[in-house]
């Protein structure tokens, strides 16, 4: 059998262009790398990315080994926050931190993922280690962005400035991107990315 996990969470992974909807996020587990910096020029970057697919590829042989299944590895998230939230409105990519996520089935033990990490090391030391991380973000808005990375903009733009405050909502985590598209393979006007955000009553 191979797991999926965006049909498994469809709903995760889906949301439509015009509006922001609620949803309810649970716990999800991932494979996590943490760096700071323009994502197009901070020499981590490119590396972080490649250790999270080789970590990836290796707990999937990992689970496949132990129980026959295997699992579809992807898609690339990410975690990016600031000091100042509007650092992403005005696109001031030097001050932003960020955790490059890929997520695991729940089917993936401890065990497996200690395997798959300690062979991804094994094979690439020169890379940087990826860890387990489980998040439970709960109540989020989310919406799906068609374009450019670069033009997301006027979309965080007003969610800070108008969909939180008229629903009485403030900031509960890290604003969340999940990356549909293959930047390698999509024109830029047709990369989709979902944009979420965590919230909490204000």
């Amino acid at each position: 059998m191979t797991i999926d996990v965006r049909k498994r969470f469809r709903e995760l992974y889906a949301a439509p262009t015009d509006r922001f909807v609620e949803m309810e996020v649970p716990e999800r587990t991932y494979l996590a790398i943490d760096g700071s910096g323009d994502p197009n020029t901070a020499p981590g970057y490119a590396r972080a990315v490649e250790a999270l697919y080789t970590s990836a590829y290796a707990v999937r042989a990992a689970l496949k080994k132990r129980s026959g299944d295997a699992f579809a590895v992807g898609p690339l998230e990410g975690l990016w926050s600031s000091e100042d939230p509007a650092d992403f409105v005005t696109g001031t990519k030097a001050k932003w931190d960020w955790t490059m996520l890929v997520p695991l089935p729940a089917e993936v033990s401890g065990t497996d993922a200690e395997i798959g990490l300690d062979t991804a090391t094994a094979k690439k030391p020169d890379l940087p280690a990826a860890r387990l991380l489980t998040l439970t973000e709960g109540p989020c808005l989310q919406i799906l962005h068609v374009g450019s990375y670069d033009d997301e903009a006027p979309t965080l733009a007003r969610l800070h400035a108008e969909v939180m405050p008229e629903r009485r909502l403030t900031w509960n985590g890290p604003h969340h991107e999940i990356y549909l598209s293959d930047p390698r393979r999509t024109p830029p006007e047709d990369l989709k990315t979902i944009l979420r955000q965590p919230v909490r009553a204000s």
